[in-house]
């Protein structure tokens, strides 16, 4: 442990790790800082950092919030959702939701003390996540439970002294249904039908030492767990591009205006994207509005794929604005801006040859389900592959000689596909997948047909994207990818990929 200089308190370290190197006996200063503002600049930490990141823009987004504090090693969050009246678990670091019994169970743990800690108070959740709860009670010696009560109420008291009657109701109805969720839920007997993984994030060895690793990968078990795209919105800027880059087609539109036209939409998605989340709203000079007529009503319909629209104000400015659920705006909008950004490198580098190979295209596959043979959390989650967001990737990182992606159709729907895009990641070329089969199923996954199958592909480089035709036409429910070997793994033992876009009707 090391002594925090006065440039470290101000932002709440008031720890500091320090850590030297076994090779070179260089050192390593990790101040534990506390302050959200400074964990986005650093951008460095473990479930701590992540855990307090997410929990403010949780509350950014207006959401009730809370820190969520276990004893034996572990930070996460719970929000409350209005949908279902109660606090909802929710991991950062894992990628998982609403499953507390994910420590217990999938991890493995011995839980004693699990504190919730939020701007109105502190409490005890631990019966949340257990199904031992006699268990649980032996590990509990730090004090008498009438004194863990006692403290928590003593703390939880003093942060609400300030709070107005309104507010002070609704929060104490709030605690009264969850005293009796939490008194009930502890015992319950543990449903041995719910699969749930080992730790995911950190290292194997680390994860190992700590007796938290998930069970072996194979094309029949995975340590991940199942996860949902939520990648409709990505559909739907792709579908709306491509109606626009057909039109400029069609019409025969000059390169040089179609270049102006989107580098028109760049900068107004970047105003948009810095504009305040809460009011989002860009002003629309005379230029842009003439620009914006002209590709009515193409333009009408990507600005509805974001969430927005274009509006005359009583002042007579025209301007785009947010409307409705201001989060699909959030999500969107860095998916349109590097679709944009990818069609206007085409346009300048004359990419661009028929409508078929085009980006992006129609009628790609979305909402589905995934499963994945492994994935590097949190920063290599397995949806990331479908989340349209050129920075994020899907990283296994034991996948180089082989690992396997699937992914299923929602509520069972089927499709022929017809292409594919697989674009390659921000960083090492080493990790680039370079032999592959893909398959599909038309029983969800009990059997299997070939499709596609690809060998010594190269990606000329980072963010570049490759389009796949599929010759095998099959009814299918799921999709599995399996990636046969990277680039180079020699010395290299993982496999990462970008994005993974599918392209098909339904049958």
């Amino acid at each position: 442990m090391g002594t925090p200089l006065p440039s470290e308190i101000k932002f709440g370290a008031n720890r500091v790790e320090i850590y030297r190197c076994n090779y070179c006996s260089g050192t390593t200063r990790f101040p534990r800082y506390n302050d959200p503002y400074k964990l986005l600049e650093t951008r460095k930490g473990r479930c701590g950092e992540w855990a307090n990141c997410f929990t403010f823009y949780c509350r950014t987004f207006g959401y009730d919030a809370r820190l969520i504090l276990d004893f034996t090693d572990h930070v996460w969050t719970e929000c409350f959702s209005n949908l279902y009246g109660r606090w909802m678990h929710l991991d950062p670091c894992e990628g998982v939701y609403d499953n507390p019994l994910l420590y217990e169970k999938g991890w493995n743990k011995k839980l004693d003390y699990v504190i919730a800690i939020s701007n109105d108070g502190v409490r005890d959740v631990t019966k949340r996540y257990t199904r031992k709860w006699h268990e649980v009670l032996s590990r509990r010696i730090i004090t008498s439970e009438d004194n863990v009560s006692a403290v928590l109420s003593s703390i939880t008291g003093k942060y609400r002294s300030g709070l107005s009657i309104d507010r002070l109701a609704v929060i104490e109805k709030r605690d009264k249904k969850e005293s009796e969720e939490l008194s009930k839920a502890a015992y319950l007997e543990v449903d041995t039908t719910i699969s749930l993984p080992g730790r995911q994030s950190g290292s194997v060895e680390w994860r190992k030492a700590r007796s938290e690793l998930g069970q072996v990968d194979s094309l029949t078990s995975s340590a991940c767990p199942v996860r949902k795209c939520v990648d409709a919105h990505v559909s739907k800027v792709y579908d709306a591009l491509s109606s626009l880059l057909s039109h400029f087609c069609d019409e025969n539109i000059p390169k040089e205006r179609a270049i102006e036209v989107f580098d028109t939409l760049k900068r107004v998605m970047q105003n948009l994207k810095d504009a305040n989340f809460k009011s989002r709203r860009v002003t629309l000079d005379k230029k842009t509005q003439q620009i914006f007529e002209e590709i009515f009503p193409s333009i009408e319909r990507l600005l509805c794929a974001m969430s927005l629209k274009a509006e005359l104000g009583t002042d007579g400015e025209c301007s785009a604005t947010a409307v409705g659920n201001k989060i699909h705006t959030s999500l969107a909008l860095p998916v349109a801006m590097d679709a944009v950004d990818e069609i206007l490198s085409n346009y300048k580098s004359d990419v661009f040859c028929t409508k078929v190979h085009q980006f992006p295209r129609g009628n790609r596959l979305c909402s589905g389900s995934v499963l994945a043979s492994g994935e590097q959390l949190p920063i290599g989650i397995a949806t990331a592959a479908f989340d349209g967001i050129h920075s994020s990737k899907w990283e296994e990182p034991d996948g180089s000689k082989g690992c396997w992606i699937i992914y299923k159709m929602l509520d069972d729907q089927t499709c022929e596909l017809d292409s594919y895009d697989l674009m390659s990641a921000n960083d090492v070329p080493e990790r680039d997948p370079m032999d592959w089969v893909l398959e599909g199923s038309i029983d969800g996954g009990s059997t299997w047909n070939t499709i596609d199958t690809r060998s010594s592909v190269i990606f000329e480089g980072r963010f570049y994207r490759k389009t796949f035709t599929v010759d095998k036409r099959y009814k299918a429910n799921a999709f599995r990818f399996r990636f046969l070997r990277v680039r180079e793994s020699n010395g290299n033992p993982r496999f990462q990929i970008g994005s993974i876009d599918l392209y098909g009707k339904n049958a």
